[in-house]
């Protein structure tokens, strides 16, 4: 009996594993597709936040393009009023288009606050503050009730001011995108 119990238990033990074998197989199998799984999806998530952040960055992009020739679109408008008044002869065609100019600033200005950056919002508030003051010192000297330094020359030294502040904020918007951090730097390098 002695050799029929051992090959009784060989025979329980043989069985044994492989069952257990094949439960363990199986139990490593799910475990390495679900780390599998898991990669995926991580992989997935980053490459869905890459995309978001390159979509965001064109949306900042297409703004500040927007914004940047609005304002000067508009400040040409304005300096050519400028020049109009000076010489005494303003049409309401002209006056018309520093308006048309004025409005479509006020529209572009708003899609821009909707994308940009902190940074950026302050020195757009800050361009169209200044614009504005230019603007009503422009439509003030224009209907003869000019401010006390509100003169032709005055004005157009305003100009001056307005040009290097859209520098400046052509600066920030640039540094905002990744190109340089301040005037006249060289662009970043993207890895």
């Amino acid at each position: 009996m002695g050799s029929a119990l051992i090959g009784l238990a060989a025979a329980v033990v043989g069985v044994t594993g492989t069952l257990v074998a094949s439960v363990l197989s199986q139990r490593h199998l799910a475990r390495v597709q679900s780390e599998q799984f898991e990669r995926q999806q991580q992989a997935a998530e980053a490459q869905w936040h890459r995309e978001q952040q390159v979509a965001e960055l064109n949306r900042r992009r297409e703004g500040y393009i927007q914004v940047n020739a609005s304002f000067r679109r508009y400040r040409t408008q304005l300096t050519n009023f400028l020049w109009n008044v000076h010489k005494g002869a303003v049409t309401p065609d002209e006056r018309e288009l520093v308006e048309e100019a004025r409005r479509d600033h006020h529209s572009v200005l708003a899609e821009a606050q909707l994308v940009a950056s902190a940074a950026v919002l302050v020195e757009l508030d800050g361009m169209t503050t200044a614009l504005s003051e230019v603007y009503r010192r422009t439509m003030c000297l224009e209907e003869g009730n000019p401010d006390p330094d509100g003169s032709f020359n005055e004005i157009r030294t305003d100009f001056v001011r307005l040009w290097e502040r859209w520098e400046g904020m052509r600066a920030v918007m640039r540094a905002d995108l990744g190109l340089g951090s301040a005037a006249g730097e060289p662009p970043a390098i993207s890895p």
